[in-house]
């Protein structure tokens, strides 16, 4: 069970464009391979499931307790773990949850993923700063990204402190469009197969993938521990609207026993028979009047256990006002109403103690969302802090069978910050 890490010194390197090429790439040359991401991230690992055709987890040293983390990276596959923002960039105030975190816990070498475009031999004192930050974050070899000839890359090559297992050039069809969270959808991308394949002719052309390849360690054979479920049957909304479920809760509680039915409101269908309806985050902003206008999928709320985070806690409120200032009519189940016309990030990890509702204890979240609440009037359904232990206001709200809030549950929390 071979794994390595693809990292990069900063956010806008291209680790998610070449950790896609490289998937499919692999695949292609016979490999079982498979990615996983590190940290809170519903995007990129779709499009890591798309590129390697294998399931993508998400590992996150600041939610996940070591066992829990050595549990879902536990693969007979090769595993391309993809890091997020900069090796060394995590939560405040000390960077908990970095990228370093995974490979000194896991023990896993790190190939870092150097955007070149802008530079020669200054390459060289970026590559050792980072080979010799901590002795524990193994370095052990570089990919050149966006260079701009050959004699570019023999530059970059003789500067560089490392071994260079790649040069991957400019390369305007290796862009992917944006929207305001990150990438497009996976499911959404219109050219997504042209795409990658043109992204793994560029790697295999571009990188020594034996030697990549090669630097793989192996990672202990690890059983996924079940996670309590919150209920036994559980009805999940699944479609563009509704497509931010993190897979590794819903394999826990399927582990646990409980079953898991899912269905499309887009699709103006009823939430099936169940013990719990989950309205997970998504996009729903986006589609805000095919869900107001979707009234058999609203009716089947009414007298529900119903549980929504971020984009799923907006459809439960009485109103969200879409981009455009148009108001919309929600689910009615809380007195909340959230406008996207004035926009506003909110952004961080969250320390969450459960005041009732269906997601009991303590959690390690996180909170992602350009949402402005307008009204919110109810019980509040989260106690909550940031990464620092500061206090924040109150999260979500409750009534009767329904609860929500925009944060997005990752892990129960315990000592050890996971399982």
């Amino acid at each position: 069970m071979p794994g390595l890490i693809l990292a990069a010194p900063a956010s806008g390197s291209g680790k998610t464009t070449i950790t896609l090429g490289l998937l499919r790439a692999l695949r292609d040359a016979g490999h079982a391979v498979r990615g996983a991401k590190s940290g809170p991230d519903y995007i990129d690992p779709r499009f890591h499931e798309a590129a390697s055709g294998a399931p993508c987890v998400n590992l996150d040293a600041w939610a996940m307790g070591a066992p829990m983390i050595a549990g879902l990276a536990a693969t007979s596959d090769l595993m391309l773990i993809e890091g997020a923002m900069g090796l060394f960039d995590g939560a405040p105030p000390d960077g908990r949850g970095a990228v370093a975190d995974l490979a000194r816990q896991m023990n896993l070498p790190v190939v870092l993923v150097v955007d070149a475009a802008r530079m020669a031999q200054s390459i060289g004192p970026l590559v050792a700063g980072f080979a010799h930050h901590d002795p524990d974050v193994q370095v052990a070899g570089v990919i050149l990204n966006r260079v701009g000839s050959a004699r570019h890359e023999a530059m970059l090559r003789a500067a560089c402190p490392l071994p260079v297992l790649g040069a991957v050039p400019r390369d305007p069809a290796l862009s992917t469009p944006s929207r305001h969270l990150g990438l497009v959808q996976a499911r959404e991308h219109p050219t997504l197969e042209a795409f990658l394949a043109h992204a793994a002719t560029v790697m295999a052309r571009s990188i020594d993938l034996d030697a990549l390849t090669g630097l793989a360690r192996a990672l202990p054979a690890v059983p996924r521990a079940p996670l309590p479920p919150p209920a036994q049957r559980i009805a999940l909304a699944q479609d563009a609207a509704f497509d931010f479920a993190y897979p590794h809760l819903l394999d826990g509680w399927r582990a646990a026993g409980a079953e898991i039915v899912t269905f499309s409101p887009l699709g103006d269908e009823p939430a099936p028979d169940a013990d719990l309806v989950i309205l997970p985050g998504g996009y729903p902003e986006l589609h805000a009047g095919r869900i107001a206008g979707s009234a058999v999928f609203l009716a089947s709320l009414k007298d529900r256990a119903v549980y929504g985070e971020c984009g799923g806690y907006m459809v439960m409120g009485d109103g969200l006002i879409d981009a455009d200032g148009q108001r919309h009519a929600m689910a009615g189940l809380l007195r909340l109403e959230t406008s996207f016309a004035s926009r506003k990030l909110h952004l961080g990890y969250r320390q969450l103690v459960a005041e009732g509702g269906p997601m009991p204890g303590a959690w390690r979240g996180h909170e992602f969302h350009y949402a402005t609440t307008l009204l919110a009037d109810g019980p509040p359904l989260f106690t909550a802090t940031d990464a620092e232990d500061a206090p924040l206001p109150a999260m979500g709200l409750r009534m009767g069978q329904a609860a929500g809030s925009f944060a997005h549950l990752i892990a129960p929390r315990d000592a050890t910050g996971g399982l």
